[in-house]
């Protein structure tokens, strides 16, 4: 059986829904829908483009936990509360992933956990074999 490793953020959410921010299985690591959450369990303040960052971020952080990179990321998923949001995650996600180009896909929900929150993003990552 394949060892599995989790990893924790600042999140509320975590213990009391039972989840983990990532978990690695092999090569794979799935993190979990990251929001805009502040190391004191605040929401991150301001416009999308500072929530997305802070969402990447903590992403980051949770693969590096892993032992892998953010450049090891194969798939992203980003959801929005507001079309107009679209283009400024989209500019973050090109910041970061420009080079790596993962599969993405960005979706428009009624509403995130909290109101203030205008996105919430997921990511796979996958290490790459040494050939």
């Amino acid at each position: 059986m394949t060892a599995r490793r989790h990893t924790a953020s600042s999140s509320p959410y975590e213990a009391a829904i039972g989840f983990a921010r990532a978990v690695r299985v092999g090569d794979r690591i799935l993190v979990s829908g990251t929001a805009p959450v502040e190391a004191d369990g605040s929401s991150t303040p301001g416009d999308a483009t500072r929530q997305a960052e802070r969402c990447f971020a903590i992403i980051a952080q949770a693969i590096e936990q892993l032992g892998e990179r953010i450049d090891d990321v194969v798939r992203t998923r980003m959801y929005l509360t507001d079309p107009a949001d679209a283009d400024a995650v989209g500019r973050v996600h090109g910041r970061i992933f420009g080079s790596v180009r993962p599969a993405a896909t960005m979706l428009v929900v009624a509403a995130l956990l909290r109101p203030e929150w205008r996105v919430e993003i997921e990511a796979e990552a996958i290490m790459e074999s040494e050939a």
